[in-house]
């Protein structure tokens, strides 16, 4: 005698309550989204369903020609003068932007923060970066991030949003892109990444100096956390390796960063000027290592006390854990 299911009349029940719970929520997290920071749940929730198909990124790094420095540092108080003189030193920005590219500069705009206080790049350094993009005959110049706090008013409150649409940019903000699916690494798993990151044919990191709590510095490596407006809890499990896998995840075609002003303690959210430091200098570096130890040697570490991230990314291959090695050209403005 087949055995009965004693649990079937019960099973279909709970299901009955289950579908009724599941539909309640999702109409409360549409709702919440539509009120909430940027109204991401809102715009997006459509879109995170019946995906299949993952996206690769591709690697954004160019050959250059073995005369050309593979680090410039420029000092000076102007931080738009700045950036200027380091492409140039690097054979200008055709030397990275071929005409019609579609072209990713990508701040860090996590906090909401004024310029004064240090916690996001400069927008007079994302500006000039536009500038030359477009210079160099970009087809687009796309300019995006995925803040901490809400999108449109962090973007407005730290002067980029003004500052990159003034130059010819588009800025995409979490709220009013699309996402798509993307595996970061076999550890990370897949994640939805906003679409400028997809569809760009380079990329330009650029990122702020400033401290961070948790590895003591932020520079380029760490700025890849913002390609995507997930809750990114999981990021900080192990985030030194998180940062390095990001690295190898984003390949870009160049990184700047901004030293003109610096938070050098209480980040990386800050908020008190007491906190900043004026450096004065800007560097653009063909290795996101190298970078990231100039950042480091900038905040205080000494070769032995890098931080473990930037000792990963030269384990995976991705540049120099010694920036000095580069031989760096240093100008003054």
């Amino acid at each position: 005698m087949p055995h009965k299911d004693d649990s079937a009349a019960p099973r279909s029940a709970a299901t009955g309550r289950t579908r009724r719970w599941v539909l309640r929520a999702g109409g409360a997290l549409l709702g919440a989204g539509a009120l909430g920071a940027g109204g991401f749940v809102a715009n997006d929730w459509w879109r995170r369903f019946g995906r299949s198909a993952e996206r690769t990124i591709p690697d954004h790094r160019v050959e250059v020609s073995p005369s050309i420095p593979r680090m410039v540092i420029a000092h000076g108080k102007d931080p738009a003068i700045n950036v200027r003189a380091v492409i140039e030193e690097l054979g200008g920005m055709s030397t990275f932007v071929s005409p019609g590219d579609v072209v990713l500069v990508k701040p860090n705009v996590g906090w909401d923060r004024l310029p004064s206080q240090a916690a996001n790049t400069q927008p007079e350094v994302i500006a000039q970066l536009v500038l030359s993009c477009r210079e160099a005959g970009a087809g687009r110049v796309l300019v995006s991030d995925c803040p901490v706090g809400r999108p449109r008013r962090t973007f407005a409150r730290s002067g980029i949003l003004d500052a990159a649409q003034n130059a010819g940019a588009e800025v995409i903000l979490v709220d009013n892109g699309q996402y798509f699916t993307v595996r970061l690494s076999e550890r990370l798993g897949v994640w939805d990444v906003l679409e400028p990151f997809i569809i760009a044919d380079k990329i330009i990191n650029a990122p702020v100096v400033k401290h961070h709590s948790v590895t003591s510095a932020t520079g380029g490596m760490k700025n890849w956390i913002g390609i995507t407006g997930r809750t990114r809890v999981s990021f900080h499990t192990d985030l030194q390796r998180t940062i390095a896998e990001l690295a190898l995840l984003m390949k870009p075609t160049l990184t700047v960063v901004d030293a003109s002003q610096v938070l050098m303690q209480n980040g990386p959210a800050g908020g008190n000027t007491a906190d900043v430091k004026k450096i004065g200098a800007v560097t653009a570096c063909l290795d996101p290592v190298a970078a990231d130890a100039w950042v480091c040697d900038l905040m205080g570490a000494t070769a032995h006390m890098m931080p473990e991230f930037v000792h990963l990314g030269a384990d995976m291959g991705l540049g120099v854990a010694d920036y000095r090695q580069l031989n760096p050209v240093e100008v003054t403005t």
